[in-house]
């Protein structure tokens, strides 16, 4: 089918004749820092209409697929959208032709636009109800103040209130003109893509220079009396996306992560008893990244769990992981991947957000191997950056 798009569709298939479903994973290199000024949510309020508008029959995208047994979704990111679905083999002519028809002729109106964004400011008002999604968010805005990347990605609901059908229609011709390409995992392609340009390919030069960044101040973090329970993002930049030295960041996440062999969940879970819920990642931006340690933990433990964070970086900028350490943490981060290529609907979103929605060359094997070459001077190095320059952001907070 044409497309109608001014920047070409890509196809990247991943065939693999045992499967029985087939997976698709639309990437659009667009998202919320796209948002007008004033406009903050445009592009995570056309997420939702893409899915659920109706099509020619009667029923949205997501409808239809699920009718046929299959599971949809979408996301929207900072940089990227993406829509996914999953269904049997076959049935992925039909559904590979509806999610080209979703997102390059949705049937906009003003009933719909204003249905779905109290959807949206229902699910704001539910995030923000959530400590462990704002103090997220605020963690990103210290990072990146006066930046499009500390904006929410769902967006401000006073800005989301004055998006028009005009600012909408505006907002899908550039989605439908940004880079994109479609992921299959499954047994074949779908004949409805054969058609498309297979591969990455390099991204047009930005018609808008990357914004720059403003020094970063920590913020002074004070936890309510009344809280019973607090969640605690520590974070700094970290190298942009495609950085050869971002691959010792993850690595550094892995040691400060959520598994058994990490060193921080033998100090603050095993030996001082302070979090059972925390986790570490690390994500590239085109300016720059987001190196983040999220804990839950009880106000009254908050600052001992700050401190032990602290410790552990500090030990690791001076004299790096020793040998069995680091053995684990690059051979959990490889796993990671492994596990993800082999379950289809993951491989396809994870090809799809690794490729930058196909402006990018990436494999599992070629990250895992720059992952098994990740040094201890190298991670070293990452955690005194990390150390010199981390924050702490807390929710709930004490009112100033």
């Amino acid at each position: 089918m044409s497309l109608g798009t001014a920047a070409p569709m890509s196809l990247i298939p991943v065939v693999d004749e045992r499967l029985r479903t087939t997976s698709l994973c639309l990437a659009v290199a667009s998202g919320s820092r796209d948002d007008p000024d004033g406009l903050g949510g445009a592009a995570h309020l056309l997420e939702h209409l893409v899915m659920s508008l109706p099509l020619a029959g009667g029923a949205s995208f997501s409808e239809r697929v699920e009718r046929l047994g299959g599971r949809a979704n979408a996301e929207t990111g900072l940089e990227q959208m993406l829509y996914y679905a999953q269904v049997h083999a076959d049935d992925a002519d039909e559904a590979a032709t509806l999610l080209l028809r979703a997102f390059t002729a949705p049937g906009f109106t003003q009933s719909a636009l204003d249905d779905e964004r109290e959807v949206v400011l229902q699910e704001l008002a539910a995030a923000a109800a959530d400590p462990a999604d704002a103090v997220q968010d605020a963690v990103l805005a210290a990072l990146f103040p006066g930046h499009p990347l500390g904006r929410p990605v769902g967006g401000d609901p006073r800005q989301l209130r004055a998006v028009t059908l005009d600012d909408i229609r505006a907002a899908h011709a550039a989605l439908v003109n940004a880079p994109a390409a479609l992921t299959v995992v499954g047994p074949r392609i779908p004949g409805a893509l054969r058609g498309l340009p297979r591969g990455t390919r390099p991204a047009p030069a930005a018609a808008v220079p990357p914004a720059p960044l403003r020094p970063v101040s920590s913020p002074a973090f004070a936890l309510p009396a009344e809280a019973d329970y607090s969640w605690l993002c520590l974070g700094a930049r970290s190298p942009r996306a495609g950085s050869p030295l971002r691959p010792a960041y993850t690595v550094l996440a892995q040691l400060l992560g959520s598994s058994p062999s990490s060193l921080l969940y033998r100090a603050l879970r095993g030996e001082r008893q302070l979090s059972y819920a925390f986790q570490a990642w690390d994500r590239g931006y085109r300016e720059a990244g987001a190196w983040r340690v999220l804990i839950g933990t009880g106000p009254d433990q908050a600052g001992e769990a700050v401190e032990v964070v602290r410790g552990l970086l500090a030990r690791l900028a001076e004299r790096g992981p020793d040998a069995a350490d680091l053995q684990a943490a690059r051979r959990q981060a490889a796993m990671g991947l492994v596990l993800d290529a082999e379950e289809p609907m993951e491989r396809a979103r994870l090809t799809a957000d690794r490729t930058a929605a196909g402006t990018l060359p990436w494999s599992p094997e070629s990250e895992a191997a720059a992952l098994r070459a990740v040094t201890a001077d190298r991670v070293r190095a990452a955690a005194a950056d990390v150390a010199a320059h981390l924050l702490v952001t807390v929710r709930p907070e004490a009112q100033r």
